[in-house]
């Protein structure tokens, strides 16, 4: 939106110039001495129309470079003595722009020509190079190709400063991800391979023995795998320098609710509405939002309930995940990281997400995503 807002303002204070030098040269038109002809509406239609051209120099600089240079001659040839200050508004934005060769061809055919069109007035050739010098001064003409090309230098530099800015974040971003990428494979995969080596261990020789493996026993082991996954494909991730890794989606929810039951958690899952695609975006979220809100209701809730319902809605999908656990009618939900990394997610996403207890206890948390025009 601010960038919309600043074209239409320089496109408004270009119109503003271009009115203003239109009446500048129309005011020095009248006020000038000169043969009175047929030719005199004429040369005030080219000055205004000089003036006036100057509104679409920023789009098409060199049209209108030859538009305000043909004006010139036209009326110092009506016998119009006005200085083309029109022109070298032109020559300044052409040479901006990057036409320096265009303007500076056309320049010297302007003024190689102008002398012959003040010869040609009703004022006759006594004063023709005269007018010539007033009309066109050579160092003004210098000094409009001379400012465009400063600030076309100015700019360049500028965009190649902020290229190098945006260059210089990135590298410093690869280099943070990759540093985290190390510690997180130096520190958490250890401990995590532990776990999961020790689980397997554990239910080997239960099996080995003829024993029972417990429930909570295998939920270790199957946590344990899982966890594994998911922080090789998020080291992945960092190391592709933020690229998207393969992430679970909504098709995975039935494994989540799987591994609950190992703990003791006794989960039901809902699907409701004609289900559809979503974008891979909204998958990895709706996954994730289950994901965290069962994780939460494991750790803190002390439930041994749980349900969640996906709701295909019309251009959303509908997220709730409520549990019979401890908390309270009323009580203040504490913004665990779990739950503000969740919250960033939907955000991200242009969806909302509540999360609180419910009226009849325990917890609830509800997210809307919407499907639509995801980029």
């Amino acid at each position: 939106m601010s960038t919309r807002l600043s074209q239409v303002w320089a496109r408004v204070k270009t119109l503003v110039i271009a009115v203003c030098v239109a009446a500048v040269l129309l005011i020095t038109g009248l006020a000038g001495e000169h043969t009175a002809s047929g030719l005199d509406l004429l040369g005030y239609g080219l000055l205004v129309t000089s003036g006036l051209a100057l509104a679409g120099s920023a789009r098409a600089p060199v049209p209108i470079l030859a538009v305000t240079g043909l004006c010139v001659v036209g009326y110092n040839a009506a016998g119009f003595d006005v200085p083309a200050v029109a022109y070298l508004f032109a020559v300044y934005a052409a040479v901006r722009s990057g036409h320096r060769i265009v303007a500076v061809g056309v320049s010297v055919v302007l003024v190689l020509t102008l002398p012959y069109a003040v010869m040609a007035s009703p004022d006759g050739p006594a004063d023709a190079f005269a007018q010539a010098r007033g009309v066109l001064e050579l160092a003004w003409l210098i000094a409009a190709g001379a400012a465009g090309e400063a600030l076309r230098q100015a700019e360049r530099r500028a965009d190649e400063a902020e290229r190098t800015r945006e260059e210089t974040a990135r590298l410093r971003a690869s280099e943070e991800r990759l540093h985290i990428a190390r510690e997180l494979h130096d520190s958490l995969t250890h401990q995590i391979s532990i776990i999961k080596v020790q689980s397997e261990v554990a239910v080997h020789l239960a099996r080995k023995r003829g024993q029972d493996v417990p429930e909570s026993l295998l939920a270790i082991q199957e946590a344990g795998r899982e966890a594994t996954r998911e922080l090789r494909a998020t080291l992945e991730t960092l190391r592709d320098e933020g690229e998207d890794a393969p992430a679970h989606g909504l098709d995975h929810v039935p494994e989540l609710v799987e591994r609950t039951h190992g703990i003791g958690l006794h989960t039901t899952l809902t699907i409701e509405g004609q289900r559809h695609d979503v974008p891979e975006a909204v998958d990895r979220t709706a996954y994730r939002i289950v994901q965290e809100s069962l994780t939460n209701t494991a750790r803190h809730a002390a439930a041994s309930t749980a349900s969640i319902r996906i709701s295909y809605l019309p251009g959303a999908l509908g997220i709730r995940i409520d549990d019979n656990g401890k908390a309270l009618p009323g009580a203040a939900a504490k913004p665990g990281v779990g739950l503000l990394g969740m919250r960033e997610r939907v955000t991200a996403l242009g969806g909302s997400l509540r999360a609180e207890p419910r009226t009849e206890g325990g917890f609830t948390v509800q997210a809307e995503l919407p499907v639509a025009r995801i980029p």
